[in-house]
């Protein structure tokens, strides 16, 4: 984050000038940058045999989760030709008439309390079935269901795990009628933005949530007690407790690979230093020893090493530190700004933010860790905060438009961008899931 360099009480009321006076808990979408090389895809309403109403439509989240990759152009609705729900129903020629690659149909049957959804995928090209399964839910869990099988159909045409199940973490900040009070929301929703659930309340700052590798907690850091400090929760029981409350900063909380360990930024032995906690001992190990401000780390994916952000060559770049010899590396040369990296799932590239020499933009950028060559991939003034989502496609991060803090979405590739702003007020720390099936 771009205001870690400030002093605690400074980085405090910059949080209170950037946070607008309303907050909204679901998010939504807006694509800004698409791809023209977009694979067309059908997907026909599912065909729904019970009674009363379903309280989701499912060929829509299939659709909007496909056509958000930017792989996936899917045809509008008014221009389908025919309605087929089983395999038996699909004439190919009318589907090569629409320019449709691939197609998918099916159908939701309502058995016993119970709902039985089916599902096929189709290349129309080659004319042969290439996915069908059938799923059953609960109707309150038919979006989650939607989101499982656009992973499926998305993993099936592109060797790649989707992440239509993943959630998103981030904070939202509301002024409480005309006084110079705020309160403070950490949310968790779908990837999409949808059904988002408050899982803390307060009225002291929220910061750098982050994920465990299972998905089950969120370490962030809260000033509910006064000055900053580190708090673990369980999403599903809302269970939490303190982790640190030591004399000064306490903040950057990072899980480690295999969730034993928290990588973090504390000062309690004078400057800004990363530290690891180890969970089940309970103890601490110093990571840097330095008189500059050494802060943000993260894990690489085998946790054999940690990048950080350091003002030791006199402003903010990336570091890499190797955890068991102790060697420290710069890795960030270009620009004088260089801040926040996080590791692609598969360890090749660092995101982070990025500013040129001359000044100017905070963009998220990509650095390949091989090469040093580094890409910029977004264009807006104050971009911050990059979390990479776990199958390496995209990036979230916070950005500033029109004087209100959104959540903006930009593929690794920089092709394609869109933005998942509230409907009112200010967003803030993006933390993306890991896998969670």
């Amino acid at each position: 984050m771009i205001f870690k360099f400030l002093k605690p009480v400074h980085l405090l009321l910059l949080i209170l000038l950037l946070v607008s006076l309303q907050a909204h808990a679901n998010l939504t979408i807006r694509i800004t940058q698409g791809s023209d090389q977009a694979t067309p895809i059908a997907v026909v309403p599912f065909a729904w045999q019970g009674s009363g109403a379903l309280p989701e439509d499912v060929g829509r989240i299939l659709a909007d989760n496909l056509e958000r990759t930017g792989l996936f152009a899917p045809v509008p609705r008014e221009n389908l030709v025919s309605l087929p729900s089983r395999g038996s129903e699909v004439i190919y020629r009318d589907w090569r008439l629409l320019n449709a690659n691939y197609l998918v149909i099916g159908s939701i049957q309502e058995q016993d309390g119970r709902l039985r959804i089916a599902y096929e995928l189709f290349d129309v090209i080659s004319q042969e079935r290439i996915l069908g399964e059938t799923v059953t839910a609960r109707p309150e869990q038919l979006r989650s269901r939607a989101h499982f099988i656009s992973d499926r159909i998305y993993e099936k045409l592109t060797d790649q795990k989707g992440i239509f199940s993943t959630r998103l973490a981030y904070v939202t900040a509301e002024q409480l009628d005309g006084r110079a009070e705020y309160r403070y929301r950490l949310h968790i929703s779908d990837a999409d933005g949808q059904r988002s659930r408050t899982i803390l309340t307060s009225r002291e700052p929220i910061l750098s949530p982050d994920w465990s590798p299972d998905g089950s907690k969120l370490a962030y850091v809260s000033f509910e007690r006064g000055r900053p400090a580190i708090f673990i929760q369980e999403v599903a029981t809302g269970e939490r407790y303190q982790l640190t409350n030591f004399r000064g900063l306490n903040s950057s909380p990072a899980w480690s690979p295999d969730g034993t360990r928290l990588a973090m930024t504390l000062s309690r032995d004078g400057s800004p230093e990363i530290y690891i906690y180890h969970l089940e001992q309970r103890r601490l190990t110093r990571v840097t020893h330095h008189y500059a401000i050494d802060t943000e780390p993260s894990w690489s994916p085998d946790g054999k090493n940690l990048i950080f952000t350091s003002s030791r060559s006199g402003g903010p770049q990336i570091y890499k530190v190797n955890l068991q010899s102790g060697q420290i590396k710069r890795v960030s040369f270009e620009g004088n700004y260089n801040a926040r990296a996080r590791y692609s799932p598969d360890g090749s590239e660092v995101f982070m933010i990025h500013r040129e020499s001359g000044g100017g933009l905070f963009s998220v950028a990509a650095l390949n860790m091989e090469t040093g060559r580094l890409r910029t991939l977004t264009t807006s003034p104050l971009d911050e905060s990059p979390s990479v989502a776990p199958n390496g496609s995209m990036v979230v991060y916070a950005l500033m438009q029109d004087d209100q803090g959104i959540l903006g979405v930009v593929s690794t590739d920089g092709r394609i961008r869109y933005e998942l702003p509230a409907e009112r007020g200010d967003v803030r720390e993006p933390a993306w899931s890991p896998f969670l099936n």
